[in-house]
């Protein structure tokens, strides 16, 4: 391999309308207002539990997706396939699927193109390319260049516990309490 071609990545992109929020969940967050209640929406519909710095992180990229697809005037399965997109970017992310930024990139344009054109069955036209091209703007912007930090927020951080102790430490303890010379106060 040459090294300009690159290893294709483990993850395919595939059409994800209606794949984890359903049109009736569509009608409930689209009647929501308020932000608290639409973050315990999403929360409930995700099925989030996590600890809670990261699922505050998770709840405000979803939270963000829901009112980005509001001001652009998305309709209810483009917000769904939004958050479904944005939902398997930072899966696949975090799960080491994805080595680096540009390869998240790519995954998320793939993704994109896999809801911009109509080529039954591996692709659907959710989105026109006008809309595809700001919501790359709004991925780039909000979560591709920050990829690292999601994936450093989501990497399980090993703790070590270390203990020692140390064969004949009672023994010289104990001396030393006894002998004056070697607890090194002047007799």
């Amino acid at each position: 391999m040459t090294a300009q071609q690159k290893a294709p990545h483990a993850i395919k992109a595939e059409v994800m309308l209606w794949r984890d929020i359903s049109y009736h969940d569509m009608e409930i967050i689209d009647q929501i207002k308020a932000v608290p209640d639409l973050e315990s929406t999403l929360c409930r519909l995700f099925g989030l539990d996590l600890s809670e710095p990261k699922r505050g992180v998770v709840l405000e990229l979803y939270v963000q997706a829901v009112l980005f697809g509001r001001k652009q005037s998305f309709k209810k399965e483009q917000t769904s396939s939004l958050l479904s997109i944005i939902k398997s970017i930072n899966e696949a992310n975090i799960g080491n699927l994805l080595e680096d930024e540009d390869e998240c990139f790519y995954y998320c344009v793939e993704l994109l193109l896999c809801h911009s054109v109509r080529r039954p069955p591996f692709s659907i036209s959710i989105f026109t390319f006008e809309e595809a091209n700001s919501i790359l703007k709004y991925l780039d912007a909000v979560y591709l260049r920050h990829c690292k930090l999601y994936k450093y927020i989501f990497t399980p951080q090993p703790k070590l516990d270390l203990f020692l102790t140390y064969s004949g430490m009672e023994e010289n303890a104990s001396s030393a309490a006894e002998d004056p010379d070697l607890r090194g106060l002047p007799s």
